[in-house]
């Protein structure tokens, strides 16, 4: 059962009432946590998502209490913020924050956008550390492309977050850039981004995911290939390499964990690149994009 049960939301303008159920609000505090959906259990991946369980309309004034309002206090809101959430029929609005107080916040809905902001899986990057501040553009960047979780790893060929802190601390605002950038792009969900971690531990956190993927250069299937023809999964886990590639005990371990190897063509493409271009194949494949 959904942990979110008994969750409500008062709808003050239209409504008048108050709306109690198991799929008002589905709020992600852990790096993976089960949410209950159309009857079928599904993983889902970042810090928090806001869905009121009524048919929202531009205009309309709603109040936020209870599990609906913490995502906000999550993230820092304030009067004047404009924030997305998604109503019963999965369609997504932008409303901006009229009233804040301690337990409670006031929205007035302003716009309906075009299509859902979220896609119709779930996305998880685990990428290996890169060097300078490749890291922070690939966090940006996969943000942007629908991205619900990112995993920062250590591989054999990879610069460890010990030097890289040593050069140039940033690790620290990883979070914070997945936050500008979920806002910039108007997303209801801000993926998380995890700490640091080994290649064994990366590979775990994928486990129960439907479909994974490595990237390896060696690799003569490329990625559109694999996906032709492939129903929408529900999970993804996207394995990138460093700028110095996977060692081959490294493609062998994600193999026995149910990776399948592709390629991305014939150039070898730099870190950043990969894992951009990679995010958009997918989303561009099943509709995220």
């Amino acid at each position: 059962m959904c942990p979110c049960d008994g969750a409500h939301a008062r709808i003050d303008k239209g409504l008048r009432s108050t709306v109690r159920s198991p799929y008002a609000v589905d709020i992600v505090y852990s790096i993976v946590k089960t949410m209950v959906s159309d009857g079928h259990a599904q993983k889902r991946h970042g810090i928090e998502t806001i869905i009121v369980h009524a048919q929202l309309s531009v205009g309309q004034e709603i109040l936020l209490e209870g599990d609906l309002f913490t995502p906000l206090r999550v993230r820092g809101a304030r009067r004047g913020v404009i924030i997305t959430c998604t109503d019963i029929r999965g369609k997504a609005f932008r409303g901006r924050i009229t009233e804040f107080k301690l337990d409670q916040a006031r929205v007035r809905i302003f716009e309906e956008m075009l299509g859902p902001v979220e896609s119709p899986f779930a996305l998880v990057l685990l990428q290996a550390l890169p060097a300078r501040e490749r890291m922070e553009l690939i966090i940006q960047k996969a943000t942007e492309l629908g991205a619900t979780a990112i995993y920062p790893l250590k591989s054999r060929h990879s610069i460890s977050l010990q030097e890289r802190e040593a050069m140039q601390p940033k690790a620290h605002r990883w979070q914070h850039i997945a936050k500008k950038a979920a806002e910039q792009c108007r997303r209801g969900l801000v993926p998380t981004v995890a700490p640091y971690c080994s290649f064994a531990e990366a590979l775990a956190q994928a486990r129960d995911l439907e479909l994974k993927i490595i990237l390896w250069e060696k690799e003569k299937t490329r990625l559109a290939s694999l996906l032709k023809d492939r129903p929408v999964p529900r999970g993804i886990a996207l394995l990138v390499g460093p700028e110095g590639g996977w060692d081959e005990e490294e493609v062998k371990q994600a193999r026995d964990e149910g990776f399948i190897p592709v390629g991305l063509g014939g150039r070898i493409l730099r870190t950043e690149t990969a894992a951009i271009a990679a995010c958009a194949i997918l989303q561009y494949a099943w509709g995220g994009i």
